[in-house]
């Protein structure tokens, strides 16, 4: 892979710790403890003693490096912003150029598993091409084909990383960056400090269409609703958009899925509701049972938008489903529900007559519920108001 592809390497830290940062750098725990450095924790002790066991090929413990991610928006940050307040952390980007450091590796996953092979920069950056870089860059994850691990691939620098190699911090909202600001009014060279909540796992943006609904740009499936929306056909393919996603990411929900389309339960008007039993966070987080909280089981409402997949969406087929949602959501238990603009994605609808209607039905449910926005196109801000929406 040409080094020129990588354009930024990231750390993830707690804002507390910003001025040392800029004043001794990002440091190897070793230098931390042998300089006597305070700082706040975001990584849990067993995650530290992990790094500790394991030895580079010059024999020395990982601890003797700082590491750096090449994709920040990986398994370990979401396990941090279970355990730490979102506002409290921030991802520092780093010049590319310490890929130069003397005595630097490059480990091909998460550098605590014996999985992942160190290998010198030179022959890494060979190894991080193709298919590895797509998983890099990737927007999920799985434990069973080795991404979990994979999309954590480090650059482990020798003691640490001069305060002069970092050109930006990366903060979730407006005002983190203005706390960011105030703890960097020392800071001996210019920062960028850019608010990029997109790599916080949070929407690029969202808004109020009553109290309890609510538009969303951003990734559904990092929702924290109870409840995702899949948009399905009735014939057992998961060929595009939404549904070729969660086909990938949650296999056991295409099985369900089949065999409904299988035995005919799921036709149009009438969604079905897969209850897994799998909380969300141990798919997604690095080392999930350490998370003081995981959150509750995470359910799949398969919403039929088209009989066959070669169709466009249905409208009243969508209508019909979205007032089977109304009339049976409380019997089924749905306390909160994120769903996708049914049928405006690939399904050749059109937001302005469908969010609407979706509107109409999930403003009378008594449960949060949340509308991504399809992701192939942008709604002008007029058709995402109340008045619009609600008709008012």
């Amino acid at each position: 892979m040409p080094r020129r592809t990588v354009k930024s390497l990231f750390y993830i830290t707690h804002i507390n710790n910003l001025p040392s940062i800029f004043r001794h750098g990002i440091l190897s725990h070793r230098q931390v403890e042998t300089q006597g450095i305070l700082f706040t924790p975001v990584y849990n002790p067993e995650i530290v003693a992990n790094h500790e066991q394991r030895l580079t090929p010059a024999r020395k413990s990982l601890w003797e490096y700082a590491n750096v991610y090449f994709q920040p928006r990986n398994p370990m940050l979401y396990k941090v912003l279970g355990g730490t307040d979102k506002k409290d952390v921030v991802i520092l980007g780093v010049k590319p150029q310490i890929l130069d450091a003397i005595g630097a590796f490059i480990s091909l996953g998460n550098a605590a598993s014996s999985l992942s092979p160190l290998l010198d920069v030179k022959t890494g950056l060979q190894s991080i091409n193709g298919e590895y870089w797509q998983i890099i860059n990737s927007d999920w994850w799985k434990t069973e084909d080795g991404t979990k691990r994979k999309i954590m691939a480090e650059c482990l620098v020798p003691n640490g990383i001069p305060p002069a190699e970092i050109h930006s911090v990366y903060v979730t909202s407006a005002p983190v960056a203005e706390r960011v600001r105030a703890a960097l009014g020392g800071a001996p060279h210019p920062v960028a400090v850019v608010v990029e909540p997109h790599m916080f796992f949070q929407p690029r943006s969202q808004g109020a269409i009553t109290d309890k609904l609510f538009w969303v740009d951003g990734d559904m499936f990092f929702s924290r609703m109870q409840t995702l929306t899949v948009s399905v056909n009735t014939v057992g393919v998961m060929g595009k958009g939404l549904a070729s996603r969660a086909k990938y990411q949650f296999p056991d929900m295409y099985v369900v899925y089949q065999d409904i389309c299988r035995n005919k339960t799921l036709v149009m008007g009438k969604p079905y509701l897969y209850k897994r039993e799998t909380s969300l966070e141990e798919d997604l987080a690095d080392e999930p049972h350490s998370l003081p909280n995981l959150n509750a089981n995470k359910w799949f409402l398969l919403f039929p938008t088209k009989r066959h997949w070669k169709e466009n969406s249905a409208p009243q087929g969508i209508e019909t489903g979205l007032r089977w949602l109304l009339e049976h959501y409380k019997a089924e238990g749905i306390q909160s529900l994120a769903v996708p603009a049914l049928g405006c994605g690939l399904g050749g609808l059109d937001w302005k007559a469908m969010g609407p209607v979706m509107c109409r039905y999930l403003a009378k449910m008594d449960v949060r519920a949340s509308i991504y926005l399809p992701q192939e196109k942008n709604i002008s801000p007029e058709f995402l108001s109340r008045d619009f929406l609600l008709g008012e």
